[in-house]
């Protein structure tokens, strides 16, 4: 009752109780400047991470499952040949494409005996696609450790995979995931890709996900680099066949294994394209946020993150006119929200690669996040997926 009559402006205590709170989301929006300053002291691979006590690398073998492909496939391919890295072997695996990517891949085998071609014509009950056709190419792969990549990948760096097993060896790490550069090309692109990345390290600060005393874990599929123990101590991709994020789960399980799990940034050395068309960025950013999250509780605390700490100062400021005498009050508190909010976003869209002007656009980027978080808990609630040309429910495939 006593925010009721905090100042003459205040006619109820709803009112006084709107102002505080969003004052109160200005000042955690503010502490999040403590955090960007703690991430840049978060490792970035370089490309001439010191050797380890043995220099010598093992052999190692890069896998990288495509399904219709083409166009990302070449650019991927050509940046795994051009690795410096002694011992390489490239398994590519053509999963069930309808386009050119077997072709692709068997024109790259031709050219590099490094390439081993993998095609795989049938899906079985119980498996997700990528998952099967990984685990059909590590049946192939010779290499004491193995790195599963993605097809629209770029390997802007040729000495990627030998930086990350570097650094994998001095460091004693079971499981490094190197995250990539986002490209993002188009409008849509640029206003949600920043906006989910943030959702991302909200849940999985990279702090918590390297502390072995953290339950904590997190990956990213673009690159996994684990030796071939490692892959068979968590079971490889057997138990996490019927999951659309098989990095999160691996992760998941490397860390209940008591093994070492690493996440730091790629800087330049690599890049992905993930969506184009705002299409693809709802179904893909949906499908993440479902399989990565995966309860319903989560969901909802995502939900209501974006809806006050995001949207609410804007939502605030269009409607303290309603307010009556409290109206400067609140539109100075939606203000001050604002200000704080974008003091902290031109410095993470700049550390994220986005021009800092592309800050301006996060409410829609948020509005959109908040409507691909929704339809992420609708498929949590038993609709099935569509992924790839394939749907999916409960973990077997369905019709199409």
């Amino acid at each position: 009752m006593l925010l009721a009559y905090f100042g003459p402006a205040f006619d109820s205590a709803a009112l006084a109780a709107w102002f505080w709170f969003t004052c109160l989301i200005a000042l955690v929006w503010l502490k999040r400047h403590l955090d960007l300053n703690r991430g840049r002291s978060e490792p970035v691979l370089r490309e001439d991470e010191p050797a380890p006590d043995h220099p010598t690398l093992p052999e190692l073998t890069i896998l990288v499952a495509a399904k219709d492909e083409q166009d990302n496939l070449p650019r991927c391919l050509q940046g795994l040949c051009d690795q410096q890295y002694p011992g390489l072997q490239i398994v590519a695996i053509n999963d069930r494409s309808d386009d050119r990517t077997g072709p692709i891949i068997d024109d790259f085998a031709r050219r590099d005996p490094r390439v081993t071609p993998v095609h795989v014509q049938h899906l079985p009950d119980g498996w997700f696609g990528k998952n099967h056709a990984m685990h059909q190419g590590v049946a192939r792969a010779r290499g004491r450790w193995l790195c599963f990549t993605d097809a629209d990948c770029a390997f802007d760096s040729p000495h990627l995979l030998a930086a990350a097993m570097r650094y994998a060896l001095r460091e004693r790490v079971d499981f490094l995931s190197v995250l990539p550069r986002l490209e993002a090309g188009t409008f849509w692109e640029r206003v949600v890709q920043p906006v989910a990345g943030a959702i991302m390290v909200f849940w999985f600060p990279p702090q918590k996900v390297n502390s072995p005393r953290s339950p904590r874990a997190y990956a990213n599929g673009a690159f996994m680099l684990m030796p071939r123990t490692t892959y068979d101590a968590i079971g490889g991709h057997e138990p996490v066949r019927a999951t659309l994020n098989e990095d999160m789960h691996m992760a998941r399980r490397t860390k209940a294994a008591g093994l070492t799990l690493r996440v730091i940034r790629g800087g330049d050395l690599y890049r992905v394209r993930m969506y184009t068309g705002i299409k693809q960025i709802w179904r893909g950013w949906s499908r993440i946020f479902y399989g990565c999250f995966g309860t319903f509780p989560r969901l909802l605390v995502s939900v209501i993150m974006l809806a006050v700490f995001s949207l609410s100062p804007y939502l605030t400021l269009l409607l303290s006119p309603l307010a009556g005498h409290a109206s400067g009050y609140l539109a100075s508190a939606a203000a001050f929200a604002i200000l704080a909010q974008q003091s902290v976003l031109w410095r993470f869209y700049h550390v994220t690669g986005n021009g800092r002007a592309w800050a301006l656009t996060y409410p829609l980027g948020a509005l959109l996040c908040l409507g691909m978080t929704l339809n992420a808990m609708r498929r949590l609630l038993g609709t099935s997926t569509t992924w790839r040309g394939t749907s999916y429910r409960g973990g077997a495939q369905t019709e199409s």
